[in-house]
């Protein structure tokens, strides 16, 4: 759990100070590239969790596979679906088409091809990913 609030912290940071300041896609992407670390290092919590509770089949450490079976073990807690929904977005973001716009500005944009949508990553849609997480951390306390 100390490790997922760390990189909570950096994220945070990233988010709150380094944004602010720069205003580039490069830091979104770096944002968004520690949030992913961050799930994962829950997904593992998760993991432990359902061992415990006699839920999680042997499944060979692959991590779609742990991804699918989350998925199908937590799937009436919408916090934690709604983080792992998240995570398969954040876990492509570095091969998906993106275009950079109003880069150190205010209206800072990125936009991603994600399955045949675009989404626009500005600073909203970050804090909106940001209370997703935050939600996704309360309930793993």
């Amino acid at each position: 759990m100390e490790l997922i609030i760390k990189e909570k912290i950096s994220a945070d940071h990233l988010l709150y100070v380094s944004l602010k300041y720069t205003k580039t896609c490069d830091v979104i992407i770096n944002l968004l590239l520690r949030w992913k670390i961050m799930i994962e290092l829950g997904m593992d919590y998760l993991v432990e969790k359902a061992k415990k509770q006699k839920k999680w089949k042997p499944i060979p450490n692959a991590p779609r596979a742990k991804l699918i079976q989350l998925k199908e073990v937590f799937a009436n807690n919408k916090e934690i679906s709604d983080a792992l929904k998240l995570y398969e977005l954040f876990r492509d973001i570095e091969q998906l088409d993106k275009v950079r716009e109003n880069e150190f500005r205010k209206g800072v944009n990125l936009k991603v091809t994600y399955k045949g949508q675009t989404i626009n990553i500005n600073l909203e849609k970050l804090k909106e990913y940001a209370a997703t997480l935050e939600r996704f951390i309360s309930a793993l306390k």
